[in-house]
């Protein structure tokens, strides 16, 4: 296994099928993986009979709805067991483009994560209304300069990763969900001097099925962004103040020892005045 094309689920039986046929048309030669939290909608059964049509498509099961971000930690984590070395996400509503999936793919050369962006040119979020584009990049102008990293499409689920790069950050402690996983993975891969390229895409919303994305999640996110930003800014500041600690404290005696050494025998420009006799 080279690609795994990871998808998560929950009761997406509307779409999915069609996902599932668009995807092996985009990218023949790669696997995908849904991982779907107990749909009751049946969208798992879905699954396995258009893997049997299709090939190369497989289903992971998980109990209960434990989350987005842990679906996708599932996911990768049964990819790179295989031996997957390049890790895509997106969406199961048809919100990205499976057409573009060659493109993002081939962008991987030469870099470690690839942002298919809705916010570099090229880049378009058709039929939004005023509030939501100012919500969405508002917090994503936010998240950036929070965070210190120069990417435009911080909550862009639609990506490409290398596995070695999520390995490198410890994917397991990555605890956040929803838009707060994607800023977060994203995030410590630029800590660990990941190169990450943006590429446009064209985000539409779904036209069938109910978003899952909730204020409650906005407002995480929102919230481990100041969080993170401000454990950033306090690191920082801790790193330029000057240690105190006994090795400080030798170096400045040692500097004021040099300081009183006493002057050179034999050099009159350091041999101070003899005491005037009495």
């Amino acid at each position: 296994m080279d690609t795994l094309v990871v998808i998560p689920t929950f009761n997406e039986a509307e779409t999915i099928d069609e996902v599932l046929r668009r995807v092996r048309a985009a990218l023949p030669d790669a696997e995908v993986l849904v991982v779907d939290d107990d749909s009751p909608d049946g969208t798992a059964d879905l699954v396995e009979r258009a893997g049997r049509e299709l090939g190369g498509v497989h289903v992971l099961r998980r109990g209960g709805r434990p989350g987005f971000g842990a679906a996708y930690r599932a996911g990768f984590a049964w990819g790179m067991d295989r031996g997957a070395r390049v890790l895509v996400q997106m969406d199961a509503d048809l919100s990205h483009d499976p057409t573009a999936l060659p493109t993002l793919v081939g962008a991987l050369d030469g870099c470690d994560m690839v942002v298919g962006s809705r916010y570099v040119p090229g880049g378009s979020v058709p039929r939004w209304g005023l509030h939501r584009r100012l919500l969405s990049r508002g917090g994503n102008i936010y998240s950036a300069l929070a965070l210190g990293v120069a990417v435009r499409d911080m909550t862009s689920g639609y990506r490409v990763h290398r596995a070695e790069t999520l390995r490198s950050i410890d994917l397991e402690t990555v605890r956040a969900d929803g838009y707060g996983f994607q800023i977060e993975v994203l995030y410590r891969a630029a800590q660990k001097g990941a190169r990450i390229r943006e590429v446009p895409i064209c985000f539409v919303d779904r036209e069938l099925g109910r978003s899952k994305m909730s204020g409650r999640i906005v407002a995480e996110a929102l919230g481990l962004v100041t969080w993170w930003g401000a454990a950033r800014v306090w690191a920082a500041a801790r790193d330029r103040v000057p240690a105190r600690g006994p090795s400080a404290v030798a170096t400045n005696r040692r500097s004021t020892a040099r300081r009183a050494d006493p002057p050179l025998a034999g050099d009159p420009r350091r041999t101070p005045p003899a005491d005037p006799a009495p």
